[in-house]
């Protein structure tokens, strides 16, 4: 589907509007008239439009208060005055009112298609740039799917053939595992990939502001609302919205998230104007979704819609043949990241990284080779640069360390008392700061807050 532009016309003539409405016809783009500025704003007060043509004389409400009215109440609507009574006076207090442009009649077909096509190119890079200043997760990268074990490749398989489709996509595994990865891959290969891929963790949004974040706000619509805002359907029009941690929202958000999906439209808090969206969902759980269904605590209809094409990621655990790619992608990556002369891994701290279960995954992983290239002098990480995880190493054996793993997963008594002992000993080395602790973990704060309160530990 296209990218949906809408444009108002507002003057009193009907072959002004006529003409307007020829010239500027376009696929992708719908064009509504008004007869006069009271009928106009009482468009604009039921739907969304980028563009409004405003003609400066007509009979009723005059020109330059029905500009005022728009550019107090919908800012993010580009106004183009007309008028057949050009002055340079009029022309400077409508642009002081807030109007994009100024074009006097008679106007040419191709100086108001000009002039309109600025003004959308105008917007599209405010919203792009807003966009790209509010993404959530700064630092992800654009890593491609790496590893060749069967399940990865059929994820590779399947990733191909969906990428092309506007189709909706659920992407479930654990923490870690590289859910988001996928879905920028997905995007990438994409007819979307030259517009923006906006990223939603819904784990880490509060509660009360979740519908602003969505569908933005307009300015007044409660206390702190001091400026209107863009929400990420609008920041993420004509591109891919990829929604994190799905299964923590409320249902009340649920039920206007499947409208929105539905009718590929939004309301900003606070308004009644239906703005028009065209996004590609693409959304992400840690948890059983159909469980959660089960259980009523997600909307069964919300979920067939976003399960047309369901990807299951495997932990890194059930996939160790995809170990030895990731460590030399990893190390190539920090090593010019951090300007460093690593290249290689030694034979015994490979064996260390594949006996070890990998509880926080492909993010644990990563993060532990980050940390080697940092602490390792020479070109080649050794056994002993993997001291400070989770790898327990004896230091005093000078070759390098006698490899000491977490207990076994034989009984989820021994995990939990691994994970445990793994989350003390990450939490002493940082002294408490819970941040630096959670990304050592590959989880967010808010994980290893839960944890800590769930094993009696202490961070102060």
């Amino acid at each position: 589907m296209a990218e949906i532009h809408k444009i108002l016309v507002i003057d009193d003539e009907e072959v002004v509007r006529d003409s307007c409405a020829y010239i500027l016809a376009q696929s992708g783009r719908v064009i509504k008239a008004a007869h006069d500025g009271a009928k106009g704003l009482e468009m604009l007060g039921k739907e969304h439009f980028d563009i409004v043509i405003l003609d400066l004389r007509m009979p009723g409400m005059p020109g330059m208060q029905v500009l005022q009215s728009i550019s107090e109440a919908y800012r993010d609507t580009l106004v183009i005055v007309i008028t057949g009574y050009a002055t340079i006076d009029s022309a400077v207090d409508a642009m002081k009112l807030g109007a994009y442009d100024f074009v006097p009649k008679p106007f040419s077909p191709d100086s108001l298609r000009l002039i309109v096509g600025k003004a959308l190119e105008k917007r599209r890079l405010r919203i792009e740039n807003i966009a790209l200043k509010s993404q959530l997760h700064p630092k992800a990268t654009r890593d491609s799917l790496i590893g060749e074990s069967q399940k990865i490749v059929e994820i590779k398989k399947l990733v191909e053939k969906v990428a092309p489709t506007d189709t909706t996509v659920l992407i479930t595994g654990e923490s870690g595992t590289g859910k988001e990865v996928i879905a920028r891959h997905i995007h990438n290969m994409s007819i979307r990939k030259e517009k923006m891929f906006v990223t939603v963790d819904c784990g880490a949004l509060v509660e009360t502001l979740f519908e602003s974040e969505l569908f933005g706000h307009v300015k007044g619509s409660f206390t702190g609302a001091d400026t209107t805002k863009y929400g990420r359907f609008e920041l993420a029009n004509g591109g891919t919205l990829f929604l994190d941690e799905i299964a923590s929202i409320s249902l009340d958000v649920q039920a206007k998230l499947l409208r929105a999906i539905q009718e590929r439209e939004i309301c900003k808090v606070g308004s009644s104007q239906a703005v028009n969206t065209d996004v590609r969902i693409i959304a992400a759980t840690g948890r059983d979704l159909k469980s959660a269904v089960q259980k009523g605590e997600f909307r069964d209809d919300l979920f067939y819609r976003l399960c047309v094409v369901w990807i299951q990621v495997p932990p890194l655990r059930e996939r160790k043949g995809d170990i030895p790619a990731f460590v030399h992608h990893f190390i190539k990556k920090f090593s010019e990241r951090k300007r460093k002369e690593v290249r290689h891994i030694s034979e015994r701290a490979m064996q260390a990284l594949h006996k070890y279960d990998w509880p926080g995954n492909v993010r644990e992983l990563e993060n532990t080779i980050e940390r080697a290239v940092v602490l390792t002098e020479g070109d080649t990480i050794r056994p002993q640069e993997l001291f400070y995880y989770g790898l327990f190493i004896d230091p005093a054996d000078n070759e390098g360390g006698h490899l000491q793993l977490p207990p076994k997963r034989d009984t989820v008594s021994n995990l939990q008392e691994a994970e445990k002992q793994l989350i003390l000993k990450t939490i002493r080395h940082f002294h408490g700061q819970k941040r630096a602790a959670a990304a050592a973990l590959g989880i967010d704060r808010k994980t290893l807050s839960r944890k800590l309160k769930k094993y009696c530990i202490d961070s102060t």
